[in-house]
């Protein structure tokens, strides 16, 4: 089913108005995988197909097998419910190959079952940290006895490998909103390290090369996302104890099952959702996200979706209903309830701080390895980094083409290049930072005035600064094992991965003291030899250029000093292990059964 928008049916009466530019100006870069050409052989046949091929008898069924249907509209004129003999789900998954031996659990602990719903998760599809989030917690989570799933768009970017190795689930038609027109929802599933994966198939609205457009598609997209994530796991008669949503894009989901799932299985799950970055909450008119959504006109309350006079949030709706609220870092969820980092929630958030807790992220520590790291020159760890990492250093001079000497004090940077990054500091000092024994490497796309001033310093510096304006992962590993130090002065950062990335490579970062920067990075101390990096607190450029040139002071002049701060990242446990754990405890605090 070819689609240009996501918008109603033809005979629907209720078009979706221009986009409010402002609210996603910051939509990170989506990992290039390209487009699938082919739909994995389960799922050539559209939406429409499937409906003429359901036979009328099944329509008695389509509510029981859903049990979603807690609204009475009316189904369209043509059979468009489940049909049982072609389409039979199976009351136990279907084995597929895991990609990776399975994971070590530990059997002893209480066992809880937790949905994760989030917009994307690694390696499918990732475009920042809460794709890495969503792939690396569940699997920690299963380590501690939880039986999780992970349920996302199939989109059409999802690279073809993995498409190829979904098997089919079932299928099913929903009501969505107020549009009057039935919607297929096809369940497409994928197992790994214990973690169940399951893709919500639907063509119409997933068929985009990018899983963030622009809110004119992207309202209607997650609403249906949202509703169909909750009826499908009806349908697969999978009830979990805790539903783990993640940012606006599922925000809908606590609402929904206060509301329209209230009464059905699913309706005895409780609810997290977790904020990733605030800065955007999926702000539409109140009557598009009524028309598209189908919420009752009592959610539409300014103690819940209501933003103002004219807009409904959908981020601010979940926070209201959702039974715990998460963010990635303890100083962030303090710093969101104020007016410098509340996005205009921070009442709200207050409101609800009862409910609110930081929790750190970590990183997977079999993706981020020194030691077995395939995209690197050399291997190394804690006993032979000193050594091993300079002939990184010296692999990555040459490959970017910078002068190849060992002595160079080399930054690194790698970052959306966005306004929330502090790049606006960066742009203002580079000259200065480039003094003859400094060498900077900046990996990351986004906003073009940010592309196009590293691309005129590496014009102008080509043997001390480089600019890869792209995406590659292969590549950044490289940066965070041949750099002596990461760069991560954002105006805020509710956790950050880079700066833990870094660390476990042995860089160590420079950062600005916010969110979860001033959690994983204790500042240098000359006096003690304390600390494991080097920070700034007020937002300025002077500052900055402080931090840099304390860190080069330390580097130049006491090597030794330096060298204890390498040894001493590298061996700082930021792995996900404690932070897994925290929300075991926050999942076994909500079901004290």
């Amino acid at each position: 089913m070819a689609r240009k928008k996501a918008e109603p049916a033809k005979k629907s009466a209720a078009p979706i108005e221009a986009a409010t530019p402002s609210v996603e100006k910051d939509v990170p870069v989506t990992e290039p995988t390209g487009p699938v050409k082919e739909a994995a052989p389960a799922t050539k046949k559209t939406a429409a197909t499937r409906k003429r091929a359901v036979p009328k008898k099944a329509a008695s069924t389509r509510k029981k097998a859903t049990h979603a249907a807690v609204e009475t509209t009316p189904v369209a004129k043509g059979p468009v419910p489940v049909a049982e003999e072609a389409a039979p789900v199976a009351k136990e998954p279907t084995p597929v190959a895991e990609e990776a031996p399975a994971l070590e659990v530990q059997t002893d602990l209480p066992r809880r079952s937790v949905a994760f719903i989030g917009s994307e998760c690694h390696p499918f599809v990732k475009t920042g940290g809460l794709g890495d989030v969503m792939y690396a917690l569940p699997r920690e989570l299963v380590r501690l006895n939880c039986d999780v799933r992970v349920i996302l768009p199939r989109y059409a970017c999802i690279p073809q490998k993995y498409q190829e190795k979904m098997i089919y689930r079932g299928e099913f038609y929903m009501d969505l909103g107020r549009t009057g027109r039935e919607y297929y929802v096809g369940i497409m599933e994928y197992i790994c390290d214990g973690v169940v994966y399951d893709f919500i198939d639907n063509q119409e609205f997933f068929s985009s090369g990018n899983p963030y457009i622009n809110l004119v598609d992207d309202i209607p997209k997650y609403c249906f996302f949202s509703k169909a994530a909750l009826a499908a796991l009806n349908f697969m008669n999978w009830i979990p104890d805790i539903i783990h949503c993640h940012d606006w894009q599922a925000a809908l989901v606590p609402v929904y099952l206060r509301t329209l799932f209230q009464d059905s299985p699913v309706g005895r799950a409780r609810s997290i959702l977790t904020i990733h970055n605030l800065r955007f909450q999926g702000i539409y008119n109140i009557p598009t996200i009524q028309y598209w959504s189908g919420l009752p006109d009592s959610v539409f309350n300014m103690g819940a979706l209501k933003q103002d006079y004219n807009d409904a949030n959908m981020f601010k709706g979940g926070l209201a209903y959702a039974d715990r609220i998460t963010t990635v870092s303890s100083t962030y969820a303090q710093e969101i309830q104020t007016s410098e980092y509340g996005e205009t929630l921070e009442g709200h958030l207050r409101y609800h701080n009862g409910k609110l807790r930081g929790i750190v992220n970590g990183i997977d520590y079999g993706m981020w390895n020194p030691e077995t790291d395939p995209a690197l020159a050399v291997n190394y760890g804690l006993g032979n980094v000193l050594d091993r990492k300079m002939e990184d250093k010296l692999a990555l001079q040459k490959e970017l083409g910078l002068e190849e000497d060992p002595s160079k004090f080399v930054i690194g940077l790698i970052s959306r290049l966005t306004n929330q990054k502090g790049l606006d500091l960066v742009n203002a000092i580079i000259p200065q930072v480039l003094d003859g024994n400094t060498q900077v490497v900046v990996l990351g796309t986004g906003d073009k005035q940010y592309e196009d001033a590293f691309r005129y310093y590496e014009d102008t510096n080509r043997s001390t600064f480089a600019a890869c304006i792209q995406y590659d992962e292969a590549r950044a590993h490289r940066i965070y094992a041949g750099a002596d130090a990461l760069l991560v002065p954002s105006r805020f950062e509710p956790c950050g991965l880079t700066q833990l990335n870094a660390m476990r490579y042995g860089t160590i970062p420079i950062v600005r003291e916010t969110g979860g920067l001033k959690d994983t990075v204790e500042p240098y101390n000359t006096f003690t030899g304390d600390g494991n990096g080097f920070t700034f607190d007020r937002y300025e450029p002077g500052l900055l250029l402080d931090a840099i040139n304390r860190a080069k002071t330390i580097y130049f002049d006491n090597r030794s000093h330096w060298d204890e701060v390498v040894q001493r990242d590298m061996a700082k446990d930021v792995s996900w292990e404690n932070s897994a754990k925290q929300y075991k405890d926050l999942y076994l605090e909500l079901t004290p059964w």
